[in-house]
């Protein structure tokens, strides 16, 4: 099975790029989106529903704002809608997709880089979450929590880790949450099979920041320690220019 997470900063200005053409090539079995920027009306089902795949949307309240979705090719069991905190619901920032002995979500946690007042929600947002996923690991057989993190985990996952030392997204309080968050029972797929630097998955779009390679690395597939074994790739597919993020795949057993 192939899974791909894909921050599109807006669903319908990726497709103005060819997004539906990448995909078809790309053919992942499930593809999580993040920052769709597109209500229900507003997303365009139909170009993904002719492909196969079965669309499951959780938008954001505010229009043209943040917003999570999964296309997957075989239905799933049950599709769980938000955390059920009413906050982050609002903002349309996760949806889960549960099958016959694993799930997968699609996640977009806040970014703090706009001021005081989104970091200290962002830090809620850390301890909320943390506590949600310990009490879902309860229950589900394995998880895959796949998306943009808004945090870059190590000085290999950034470009210039000294420059950016005091910048959200790679504070040494998010630092420590990410591996915290790891050590609570995942893996970071792609440092599972890639311990190389240089491979980062969004680019500012300023000074040619992409072509310089001057990136971070904040999004993930994080698997639960139980489907270690299952693991078989993963890949930063920076050939795909739809966005300021590129997609990260994992092929799994």
């Amino acid at each position: 099975m192939k899974i791909i997470t894909y921050n599109v900063n807006g669903i319908r200005a990726a497709i103005s790029k060819g997004f539906q053409d990448w995909l078809k090539a790309a053919n992942p079995d499930v593809l999580c989106l993040q920052e769709i920027k597109a209500c229900e009306v507003k997303f365009d089902r139909a170009i993904f529903e002719d492909m196969g795949y079965h669309v499951y949307l959780h938008p954001a309240v505010k229009k043209g704002y943040s917003g999570v979705a999964i296309l997957t090719k075989d239905k799933p069991n049950h599709v769980e809608v938000g955390c059920g905190i009413s906050c982050y619901d609002n903002e349309g920032r996760v949806i889960r997709a549960d099958y016959n002995d694993f799930s997968v979500m699609s996640v977009y946690m806040p970014s703090g880089s706009s001021g005081e007042e989104r970091q200290g929600f962002k830090f809620k947002w850390m301890d909320d979450f943390e506590g949600y996923i310990g009490d879902l690991k309860q229950t589900l057989p394995g998880l895959v929590i796949s998306g943009d993190y808004n945090i870059c985990h190590q000085p290999i996952d950034i470009h210039n880790p000294k420059s950016n030392a005091k910048s959200s997204g790679f504070l040494p309080e998010e630092r420590t949450w990410m591996g915290k968050f790891i050590e609570s029972g995942f893996v970071d797929t792609f440092r599972h099979f890639n311990t190389e630097p240089h491979n980062y998955t969004w680019w500012s779009y300023r000074a040619g920041a992409r072509a310089k390679n001057l990136g971070w690395r904040i999004d993930y597939n994080m698997a639960t320690q139980n489907l270690q074994s299952r693991l078989k790739r993963s890949a930063i597919l920076t050939e795909a220019k739809h966005s300021d993020h590129c997609p990260v795949l994992l092929e799994i057993d």
